[in-house]
């Protein structure tokens, strides 16, 4: 069937706009915790988020949405390299700043931001370039997985040493979506999760952090003062919420109690505020994110544009939902913010951007999207 050129899907964008003012209205929220310690630093929260972020990432949307989607295709390899090497900075010193313990920020400044979201992004796009250039061969081991074992050993290179294990486990997941969508054979996929998990299980044995996690997820109640202390002051505010929530903007934990509370325990604030129905309706609308993202994809024009679209939207709904479990005690606490809601303007601005390139992809469908 010929592909159309037609208005770009609407009902995703309105969904994205809909998280992005969801997400700003509780941003604002949770950020009073923030006031409460430091107005400087709560006014500078805010405009980051709302310059860098909303801003930034407007025109960032609105830029890729112009760029024709084949030209990422054609220059993926070198955006892929271009992005290791940007990312490998933060190791360079007066550039790389360190925060809680890991250096996974440049300063450029005034400007501070995590190239790893740069790097996620040219990951999946020179992936699904690669995927759409070998085709049949994919099946292969040669074509298939070693390829991508290669290309995850180098994003390891580099993101191990910050230490930034949450970012890889995102990019390996929407690596593993689209070579399943490429056709990719159930045991050749099996194959690469095993590999996988032996690797991260290898990681436990050798960074502390991370073997501290999982202790503290088999069991919440070990360290209630040390490491098991976001968890249940997380749970408590879920808790509080009950059914219907105190109501926007009363949140007691996040005053002194929840550690950044507009960061990775936003979660925790609404639940806190909306309570089970309203965290309900959030859960929904990330599903329905995913949705219409695999929608776009399914009728994209080009195997390209299939794939890159996947890997995007799973990408960016894994995030949101390791942060929610992590929040509730079903998955070990990763740190990674909840996509278009948590603190992080350049992280908002790169999410937005690549909604961007989505939205181009969705103008030129092989069938009409209803």
């Amino acid at each position: 069937m010929q592909t159309k050129n037609k208005p770009f899907d609407k009902i995703f964008f309105g969904i994205v706009i809909a998280l992005v003012v969801l997400g700003l209205f509780f941003f604002v929220s949770a950020s009073f915790g923030v006031f409460a310690k430091s107005q400087g630093k709560f006014w500078n929260v805010l405009f980051s988020q709302f310059a860098l972020g909303v801003v930034g990432g407007g025109i960032l949307l609105w830029a890729t949405l112009k760029v024709p989607y084949l030209w990422w295709r054609k220059y993926s390899f070198y955006l892929f390299l271009g992005s290791i090497a940007v990312t490998a900075l933060v190791f360079v010193p007066g550039l790389g700043m360190r925060h809680g313990g890991a250096t996974r920020w440049l300063s450029l400044g005034p400007v501070s931001f995590q190239p790893a979201e740069l790097l996620k992004i040219a990951f999946i796009m020179y992936f699904a370039g690669w995927l759409s250039w070998v085709k049949d061969k994919v099946n292969g081991l040669k074509f298939g997985i070693i390829p991508l074992v290669l290309m995850l050993g180098i994003v390891a290179a580099v993101l191990f040493r910050q230490p930034d294990t949450k970012s890889f486990m995102l990019m390996a997941a929407a690596a593993l979506g689209m070579l399943l969508i490429a056709g990719v054979p159930w045991k050749q996929l099996f194959l690469t999760m095993g590999i996988l998990i032996l690797g991260l299980g290898a990681l436990l044995m050798y960074k502390p952090y991370l073997k501290d996690r999982m202790f503290t997820f088999l069991d919440p109640s070990r360290d209630p003062s040390g490491s098991s202390y976001q968890l249940q002051q997380g749970l408590i505010a879920v808790g509080s919420g009950g059914v219907f929530g105190r109501g926007y903007g009363q949140s007691v934990q996040k005053f002194s109690y929840l550690p950044e509370p507009q960061g990775d325990s936003i979660f925790a604030v609404m639940g806190e505020e909306i309570g089970f129905v309203g965290c309900t309706l959030i859960v929904l609308l990330y599903s329905a994110f995913l949705l219409r993202g695999l929608r776009i994809a399914r009728n994209a024009p080009d195997t390209f544009a299939q794939l890159f679209v996947a890997g995007a939207v799973i990408m960016l709904t894994a995030q949101s939902f390791l942060n929610i479990a992590s929040i509730l005690g079903l998955f070990p606490l990763t740190g990674v913010p909840l996509v278009f809601i948590s603190q992080g303007g350049t992280s908002l601005a790169f999410s937005l951007g690549l909604i961007g390139i989505i939205l181009n992809i969705s103008r030129f469908q092989k069938k009409a999207v209803s």
